[in-house]
């Protein structure tokens, strides 16, 4: 694997800590800005709309711009929303902030997944896109925890002034080590790009994204809760489970890359499922410490597996014209996931099923994005085990 996949590892580290953040800062945020914390958790969604929006508008916006020079400027918006955060004196300015920020996500992701497959073999491309999307994996395992340690001790203005200096580190590696687009062919007709909406396949993979990931969320979202209430564990231990849930993630990752190499319709139908029947066992997995923690790990790894396979089906049926406009939208499918799963997961609690039952609500949403991929395999005339396209 060539080192400019690291520098879009880096990047992607960067815009994974923002993304998630402002979650371990939500009762700073809500004292010093005079706001209740329902309405400082609206930052979180606010930047969920960002990311759909922005990914398929910004990446037609610029469609026509050198991929690189496309990724140097959506990382100097990234510096620019955070530091704009650092000195925000409202809550209008800091979701404000916070949108600009969005902008950057799924086009970044998007055209970054793109360019990933192209430094590599094509029996290496799902493997190319797993290594920059460990990124994201690290962001979660320790991206996050740091902000909520640096707001804790230092205030969350700092914390979001540390991850806009990660932003500049990883526009000065982006810089040096990603290659430019020598010999990159003219950017295809508006027309020819957006044909790529007309593609039921495409369509279908996206649905895969958001529910099949929508199951995720709709448990993890309240996995906190879960932990302290059903399975009784201290705020250490908690904080111990939440890392290993990170370490599950990185591991899931690269695990869907090779699978997704070998196979991609097999590797999406075969993470799918795994996904669905985790979430099901969970039902059960809350009623001991021991086994709450291994069941993390696990549904970490299984949850993780599956985002190779979904974002190579995706750009396998748009094919080159549409790849990148695709691989924006099928980003901005993981955000619509996370928001349903955890309105999902709030409907549940709301009517009185309680906190087990969410493992159950999970495994349904999974179900409908595995009955999705089940589809798109047989109507799309891929064999299960055929190897990914190029």
């Amino acid at each position: 694997m060539p080192v400019s996949l690291l520098a879009l590892a880096a990047g992607a580290f960067g815009i994974g800590t923002t993304e998630f953040i402002i979650m371990g800062l939500l009762t700073q945020v809500s004292q010093d800005l005079h706001i209740s914390i329902p309405t400082a958790g609206t930052l979180i969604s606010g930047y969920a709309v960002g990311v759909a929006v922005g990914a398929p508008l910004l990446t037609l916006a610029t469609r026509r711009w050198p991929r690189k020079q496309l990724l140097l400027a959506l990382m100097l918006i990234f510096i620019a929303g955070n530091a704009a955060a650092v000195v925000a004196p409202s809550y209008a300015w800091l979701m404000a902030a916070r949108v600009l920020t969005s902008l950057t996500h799924g086009t970044f992701f998007g055209v970054g997944a793109v360019v990933a497959t192209g430094l590599v073999a094509p029996d290496k491309r799902a493997s190319a896109i797993a290594l920059m999307f460990s990124g994201l994996t690290l962001a979660t395992l320790l991206g996050v925890p740091a902000g909520a340690w640096i707001g804790q001790h230092f205030g969350w203005r700092m914390a979001f002034a540390a991850v806009a200096g990660v932003g500049v580190l990883a526009l000065a590696i982006l810089a040096a080590f990603v290659p430019r687009d020598a010999g990159r062919p003219e950017a295809a007709p508006l027309r020819q790009e957006l044909a790529v909406l007309a593609r039921a396949q495409v369509w279908l993979g996206l649905g895969v994204t958001v529910f099949g990931f929508a199951g995720l969320f709709a448990l993890y979202t309240y996995v906190e809760p879960l932990l302290t209430q059903v399975t009784r564990m201290g705020d250490g231990l908690v904080a111990a489970t939440l890392l290993l849930f990170g370490a599950g993630l990185a591991a899931g990752n690269l695990l869907g890359g090779k699978l997704a190499d070998r196979g991609v319709v097999r590797a999406l139908v075969l993470t799918i499922a795994a996904l669905m029947a985790v979430l099901a066992a969970g039902r059960w997995a809350f009623g001991h410490s021991a086994l709450a923690m291994g069941y993390v790990v696990l549904l970490g790894t299984v949850a993780f597996a599956t985002v190779a396979p979904m974002q190579m089906r995706v750009l396998q049926q748009a094919g080159p014209h549409g790849a990148t406009l695709a691989s924006s939208l099928n980003i901005a499918a993981f955000n619509l996931g996370n928001a349903l799963g955890a309105w999902v997961g709030a409907l549940v609690l709301a009517g009185g099923l309680g906190l087990t039952a969410l493992a159950w609500a999970g495994a349904g949403l999974t179900t409908i994005g595995l009955l999705l991929a089940g589809w798109s395999a047989r109507t799309g005339g891929r064999a299960l085990g055929a190897p990914a396209a190029a």
